[in-house]
């Protein structure tokens, strides 16, 4: 790996190097980044910018007495290798292998599990008050980026930091804002004095004589406050923070060791919340990373010589078929708008973004905010497409069920990567929606079986209804392309695919892939089953089960979604006593991180898996 990074077993072999080596070991540890997630995938650019905050932290604090809680989390490689998993490193996101986020059954280290945005300085907060009730005495730190900080959670953790009377660090890691050398400076001075001992001796001591002034001391006293806030306001840049009770340090050169463990080392000394204010690059030390850092956020295993991506899929992309559906119908349609949560490239709005931006708006990581924003558009007259991942959309359960279901209010929620998500792990798979958008009055929820209808879906959702609707779609490529579009989308209605008797298969969405293997295999085997495209989740296509029902033995739902509160569930309750029904979703448990066919076969839901459990079913009734 090399000679500095061969020592590391864990952070007290860290703190044995002297401080005026720690560049090389930066130096070091990008390499390993750069070859680790070339060959396997993974989150680059973040890792790659904090690479000096993260070994400044380790060698600042004593970890895992100190709790260190990143937010996110995709920035943890550089901790984890710090804290005795630089081998298994070349494991990550891998099944069986460590996790791309801080997980705290995997190392004393990774103090909370975390994989969302916004969550840290919570989290910390909590660390910290209970550290203080038990009567302990150490350090808790939150890291927490720029686009993090525009969640609604991390202001509601600062306004209740401010009640804080020990020592409790955030750190602000930016990599975004870039402020000039005379401010930072003149900040990094202020700061240096402000936090000093002396400064504060000083500072007791002249209050001590003004306030012997008699009439007028307490008077002079607020007069110098008022004028120091002024200056203040002038030369330091975190005022903002300043004014919620925080300490502001910075901003200081987060690629600066020795800066950065001054700056920690002040922080220190202060009682009661501070923020330290670090500006880093995206991607630094890897050109093509900070020269496209979007691109390596979350890249696929890739040329470390060219930036290049291996093996680049074909197909159409979902996301991207959704994001040119849009373009079009935006044409005809000037009420439509779109919405996403600081995911346009991710989402395939990318385009739609630059050719009509006064009608998308990217409301920063703010999914709450995203959904009642929406809701107000519609209620003014427009179409609002609301483009979020499926994990995220959790965020806004109650957005969605009280300011758009309560008022029947006319938004489509395109949600993408719903289902299994694949090596991003429990944090990330969308295997909950189904049950959290069903129960929900006045929503109705679709799921196409290829982009073919995801396209058809989408102009329905824009011309033909006028209500909450969604569209869950997965992540990646459509590998049912080819799969003929049979039938006109009818509202509430499914589609039958192939019609036949004993087995009825109901497939949910692009589950119809393994559905329709299933199909063939039982075909071969000499049975005769009927497979159904459910279409729509919501409402359910109560004529076409029923008629299934009364012909068949068994009904098979096929979905990729937890059983509890899931599409078999409305079936089960509609069917049970006209035949047998068999489930087949994701049983009550969170899916972890790997492959996303390994993941498939791991809950039962790869073709093999699904043939093998519907035949022991038939076995059984007999």
């Amino acid at each position: 790996m090399g000679k500095l990074l061969d020592k590391i077993q864990g952070p007290k072999d860290l703190k044995c190097l002297e401080v005026e080596q720690l560049s090389g070991l930066s130096r070091e540890i990008r390499k390993v980044l750069v070859e680790v997630v070339s060959e396997g995938g993974g989150h680059l650019s973040s890792n790659l910018g904090v690479v000096e905050l993260t070994i400044a932290l380790h060698y600042c604090f004593n970890s895992p007495v100190d709790k260190i809680i990143w937010d996110v989390g995709h920035q943890s490689y550089v901790h984890k290798i710090l804290t005795g998993r630089k081998d298994a490193l070349k494991t990550i996101r891998k099944l069986g292998g460590i996790s791309g986020f801080p997980k705290t059954e995997e190392s004393p280290h990774d103090a909370y599990n975390t994989g969302h945005s916004s969550t840290s300085i919570s989290a910390a907060l909590g660390f910290a008050s209970a550290r203080d009730l038990l009567g302990q005495k150490n350090y808790v730190i939150s890291v927490i980026g720029d686009g993090a900080l525009t969640g609604g959670l991390a202001f509601e953790a600062l306004n209740n930091a401010t009640n804080l009377k020990s020592n409790f660090i955030v750190i602000l890691n930016d990599n975004q804002m870039s402020i000039s050398e005379n401010v930072g400076g003149i900040s990094l001075y202020l700061d240096s004095i402000r936090t000093a001992n002396f400064y504060h001796e000083v500072k007791e001591d002249v209050q001590k004589v003004l306030r012997k002034i008699p009439k007028y001391g307490e008077g002079v006293i607020n007069a110098v406050r008022d004028v120091k806030d002024s200056v203040k306001q002038l030369f330091i840049p975190g005022m903002f923070f300043e004014e919620m009770g925080f300490t502001y340090l910075g901003p200081i050169d987060g690629h600066n060791i020795k800066q950065v463990l001054t700056t920690l080392n002040q922080a220190k000394k202060v009682e009661g919340p501070t923020l330290i204010h670090v500006n880093t690059v995206k991607g630094k030390g890897y050109k093509y990373a900070e020269a496209f850092p979007t691109k390596f956020h979350g890249t696929r295993p890739f040329i470390k010589e060219s930036g290049d991506v291996k093996n680049k899929s074909n197909g159409k992309n979902f996301s991207q078929t959704f994001g040119l559906s849009l373009l079009e119908l935006v044409k005809d349609n000037s009420k439509i708008v779109a919405i996403t949560a600081a995911m346009p490239e991710g989402t395939g709005l990318d385009d739609y973004a630059k050719k009509y931006p006064h009608r998308f708006f990217d409301v920063g990581i703010a999914e709450q905010h995203a959904v009642t924003f929406s809701g107000g558009l519609a209620m003014a007259g427009l179409k609002p497409f609301v483009a979020i991942y499926s994990s995220f959309l959790q965020r806004a359960y109650d957005q969605i069920l009280h300011d758009i279901c309560l008022q029947k209010l006319p938004v489509v929620f395109c949600v993408d990567r719903s289902g299994l998500v694949g090596e991003d792990g429990e944090t990330h798979q969308g295997i909950f929606d189904t049950s959290f958008l069903n129960h929900m009055p006045n929503m109705t929820i679709m799921a196409p079986k290829n982009t073919v209808e995801l396209v058809e879906m989408i102009k329905f959702s824009a011309n033909y209804y006028d209500g909450p609707i969604s569209i869950k779609y997965p992540r990646g490529n459509d590998e049912l392309a080819h799969l003929e579009y049979s039938s006109f989308l009818e509202y509430g209605k499914s589609e039958t695919i192939f019609k036949g008797k004993q087995i009825g298969i109901l497939s949910v969405g692009t589950m119809c892939k393994q559905a329709l293997d299933v199909y063939n295999r039982l075909k071969e085997t000499g049975y005769d089953p009927s497979l159904v495209n459910v279409r729509f989740i919501k409402p359910i296509d109560e004529k076409r089960i029923l008629e299934l029902a009364s012909n068949h033995e068994v009904l098979v739902v096929i979905e990729e979604n937890v059983v509890s509160g899931g599409y078999g569930a409305e079936v089960l309750k509609l069917a049970n006593e006209m035949c047998k029904v068999l489930i087949c979703g994701i049983e009550d448990t969170f899916v972890t991180h790997g492959d996303r066919d390994e993941l498939l076969d791991q809950c039962g839901l790869s073709a093999d898996k699904l043939y093998d459990k519907i035949i022991d079913y038939i076995k059984d009734m007999k």
